[in-house]
């Protein structure tokens, strides 16, 4: 089930793990060993969290990589779905009269 309006996951790395430990974007950066501007860019929304950082934060938070692709997933998909109306896509099941 598609959650209605998912925040970014970089807007929960913001308040569920930078802000509770008192850590500046800059100091979780260098903890994450990337840099200052990649992670600004998750946290305000302006990049995805990428397999490679979704690792990265597992280990740093130890949380799962999945949970963050998982996240990040249900805001990709929710922001898609936002536009089913403009794309033009075809159906390609039961165009057929023996497969009906």
């Amino acid at each position: 089930m598609m959650m209605h309006n998912p925040p970014h996951p970089g807007e929960i790395l913001k308040s569920l793990c930078l802000e509770p430990l008192g850590l500046s974007i800059a100091e979780a950066a260098g903890a994450l060993g990337v840099s200052r501007k990649k992670l600004s860019d998750i946290v305000k929304g302006r990049a995805p969290v990428t397999p490679d950082m979704a690792v990265r934060l597992s280990i740093a938070f130890e949380t799962t990589a999945e949970s963050w692709m998982n996240q990040q997933v249900q805001y990709d998909l929710y922001h898609a779905a936002q536009h089913i109306g403009e794309m033009r896509v075809r159906k390609l099941v039961n165009i057929h009269p023996e497969y009906a």
